[in-house]
């Protein structure tokens, strides 16, 4: 007499492989979509055009700054009055900061002549890593330290790399959110140097 034996495949664990199948291929697309959009994302931004930013024009005055140079010598904002003042926001673990740092630097070296400054305030780094930076980028134009936030609260903004244009009046005209373009510089700031 045989044995009625069901079989380990029976309709309902068919039905049940069938379904996990199904989620573990729509897992696999989901993950593959997902590297796809990243990989999209980091090559379209890799190019410094498709990541300089277009300032936004505006007209307030300028906060009150007052931190610690390189030197650990006290120096402030109000101190560049009279200048066209570039101040950049920035920090040395950030890509983009990293990334305008030359074009910066070019720039500061074509027009110190014609008043105009950069003051670099880095956020949250110790004095030797930021000294370390300025040395190994050549930075030759003020570097500020900023442990606790203090430029980033008093222009309202914590996102980096972010700038300001201060003019000869101590009024902010232009500001910037995301790495500088030479293009950007020459168009926007120029006319300010020549004003």
């Amino acid at each position: 007499m045989k044995k009625n034996l069901k079989s380990p495949y029976s309709l309902n664990n068919k039905f049940l492989i069938f379904w996990m199948f199904l989620i573990g291929l729509g897992l696999f697309l989901i993950g593959i979509a997902i590297i796809y959009s990243q990989s999209h994302y980091s090559e379209n931004n890799s190019s410094p055009s498709v990541n300089t930013t277009i300032p936004v024009p505006v007209n307030y005055p300028a906060p009150e700054i007052n931190l610690t140079d390189l030197f650990s010598k006290n120096v402030a904002l109000k101190d560049y009055q009279g200048e066209i003042v570039l101040v950049n926001n920035w920090a040395t673990w950030c890509p983009p900061c990293k990334a305008e740092m030359p074009t910066l630097e070019t720039y500061y070296q074509d027009h110190v002549e014609d008043g105009f400054i950069i003051i670099a305030i880095e956020s949250g780094e110790s004095l030797e890593e930021v000294s370390d930076f300025v040395e190994d980028f050549s930075i030759s134009f003020p570097v500020w330290i900023d442990r606790d936030g203090i430029a980033l609260d008093a222009f309202g903004n914590w996102n980096l790399p972010s700038s300001y244009v201060v003019d000869r009046t101590g009024m902010i005209r232009l500001t910037w959110t995301g790495e500088i373009s030479m293009a950007m510089l020459d168009k926007y700031i120029t006319p300010l140097i020549k004003e």
